[in-house]
């Protein structure tokens, strides 16, 4: 049921950002048996259950019925047109299921012609295969845009007829039922389900953080192979954390045997280049990344950042840095010589963007998460490329605009605050374990160079898939990776029932750690990034100081759970509910607004 809901899920999801054309039941299906490793000789009978489904749950419209049926037999054409993975063909069979064989002439799908009713191209398909003009169709609906508006814009006769407002508060609460019934059920499996003994962070890595990682490049796969379906497009693994993704990724794909034709690559990016990028054509949004970034610091501070080296600058540049001065400055004479740096640098990265998305027609970038900063500051500086973005996590954590968010789809996690009643929302509780656990060993990505006349490198270094190797010197990667190797063909229903026990332990690690979780999930400093080489530490170092001076200190540690756990061994058992419940309101005083 999880493959099953995944897939049409994804397939959605990548279609809305498309912006046109229709998912087939038929796709969703195929893509269900190959996550779970069931032959494809099994389709035929999967959407023979989906219509028995669909015939247990859905109830024939009599009144409707009969009046078509009257106008039918008076001389009228009745064609049936509708929004759905369903094909004509069973579509058809429903009809004749609940109505039998005379009540219409022909069925259109969307499914079978790639053409919508709410985008309207569809009544285009219907009015030429019938020979029909606009002004001569009447069409019947209850949806207001795909059944009135659309269609009454292109000169079709239109009759809306609603359904009743309690049939949606039903289907809501049929909804919530099926759901919390799901939830029970999972519970109930993960309480069964035996809790690994983790000893040290390898362990870890392969009995928790294996299944989700799995479960996420799962959900990788589900999306590009939609994408793949209607779009000449390029999947483009953002360094650095993308790097370990792709290892990862392309693992799954080998144990599982998972087909995907779609162009891959790796490519050298950071916010700090997307920003050039973006502040090149005065975007705001780069400006608003860089106020944030540089809060505190000079407009010296920032052009060494975007120049990539020290500049002998006039006073005013010494000032706070103020975002909307900063273009006057730049762009002014005192700032000739950054400006210059900062346009060599992007016409390397254009190059390099270039090369690796060749003829694409639809770009979709690989990361970590969470806000997709590198996916607003791109989508301003190239405004003629269609970019998207999937990625682990997705939040605002940044309070900033979300113009871009219908572009960037969280896999696992569509939230701004951790909340105790969704599972996956843990991570936006110790996110630095999820940036730590993909981004191999290398510097983020600053300045580009010449490679020849047609080659660009970076300071990154080589960074092509198979040229390095993400898990070295990181234990839960190796952990995770150790438990990939360990599936097979059919290995991908082994992993989503894995992950579901795996997200309760990680969970309990980052909410309630213990000291050999706190040992194991301690990922040390983290860059401070952005072109500077500050680093930041997760959990401050530990030394004698007096108890509130610890518990003060508290509210400064990135991790907090981590930080109350190793001071206070003790009163942990007490200060960790107390801080659960008060995420617990947080959660749902952000959801009331």
């Amino acid at each position: 049921m999880s493959a099953r809901l995944d897939a049409q899920r994804l397939a959605f999801r990548a279609l809305d950002i498309r912006g046109a054309g229709e998912v087939r039941l038929t796709d969703i299906i195929v893509r269900q048996l190959d996550v779970l490793g069931l032959p494809s000789s099994l389709l035929d009978e999967r959407l023979s259950i989906e219509l028995q489904v669909e015939k247990a749950s859905l109830v024939a419209n009599r009144p409707l019925a009969a009046i078509l049926r009257a106008r039918r037999n008076a001389g009228a054409k009745i064609v049936a047109v509708s929004d759905t993975t369903l094909s004509a063909q069973a579509l058809a069979e429903l009809i004749r299921h609940f109505h039998g064989p005379d009540l219409v002439d022909r069925v259109y799908s969307s499914a079978d012609h790639g053409r919508t009713k709410r985008d309207g191209d569809l009544f285009l398909t219907v009015a030429e295969m019938e020979n029909t003009r606009f002004d001569r169709i009447l069409h019947i609906g209850d949806d207001l845009q795909a059944d009135v508006r659309t269609p009454s814009a292109r000169g079709i006769s239109v009759v809306h007829v609603p359904r009743p407002p309690y049939r949606r508060y039903r289907r809501m609460a049929d909804a919530a039922l099926t759901e919390a019934r799901r939830i029970g059920a999972r519970r109930a499996r993960v309480a069964r389900a035996a809790v690994p003994k983790v000893e040290n962070a390898f362990d870890f890595g392969k009995s928790v953080l294996g299944p989700i990682v799995t479960q996420f490049c799962l959900r990788i796969w589900l999306y590009a192979a939609q994408v793949e379906t209607c779009d000449r497009a390029s999947l483009l693994f953002c360094a650095r954390g993308g790097i370990g993704i792709r290892e990862v990724f392309e693992r799954v794909l080998a144990r599982l045997g998972l087909p995907l034709s779609i162009a891959r690559e790796n490519i050298m990016i950071s916010r700090l280049i997307a920003a050039r990028a973006a502040l090149l054509v005065q975007s705001s949004s780069a400006l608003e990344e860089l106020g944030r970034e540089f809060r505190g610091g000079s407009f010296a501070d920032v052009a060494k950042a975007l120049g990539g080296r020290t500049y002998q600058l006039s006073p005013e540049w010494q000032q706070p840095f103020a975002p909307k001065r900063f273009p006057m400055l730049l762009f002014g004479r005192s700032g000739s010589e950054v400006l210059a740096d900062i346009e060599q640098q992007n016409a390397l990265f254009v190059r390099h963007f270039a090369k690796l998305r060749g003829d694409a027609a639809r770009i979709v970038f690989c990361d970590t998460g969470l806000y997709g900063s590198t996916q607003r500051l791109l989508a301003h500086a190239f405004p003629a490329l269609r970019i998207e973005t999937i990625q682990f996590a997705r939040a605002n954590y940044k309070g900033h605009g979300e113009e871009h968010f219908p572009k960037v789809a969280g896999l696992l996690v569509e939230q701004n605050y951790y909340s105790p009643f969704n599972v996956h929302s843990c991570v936006l509780r110790y996110w630095h374990l999820i940036e730590s656990l993909f981004e191999p060993r290398i510097p983020s990505v600053r300045t580009f160079a010449e490679d020849g006349p047609d080659a660009v490198t970076a300071n990154c270094g080589e960074i092509g898939y198979g040229s390095i190797d993400p898990s070295r010197g990181n234990s839960l990667l190796s952990g995770a990776l150790s438990y990939v190797d360990s599936l097979a063909i059919g290995g991908g229903a082994i992993a989503l029932r894995d992950a579901e026990a795996a997200w309760f332990c990680l969970k309990r690690a980052i909410t309630r750690p213990t000291s050999d979780e706190l040992r194991c999930l301690e990922v040390g400093g983290r860059s401070v990034d952005f072109g500077r080489s500050d680093m930041l530490r997760v959990l401050s170092a530990a030394s004698p100081r007096p108890w509130l001076s610890r518990l003060a200190s508290v509210r400064t540690q990135l991790w907090r759970e981590g930080a109350i756990a190793r001071e206070f061994p003790v009163l942990r058992y007490a200060l960790l509910p107390m801080l659960e419940s008060a995420y617990s309101l947080r959660g749902m005083f952000a959801r009331q607004r």
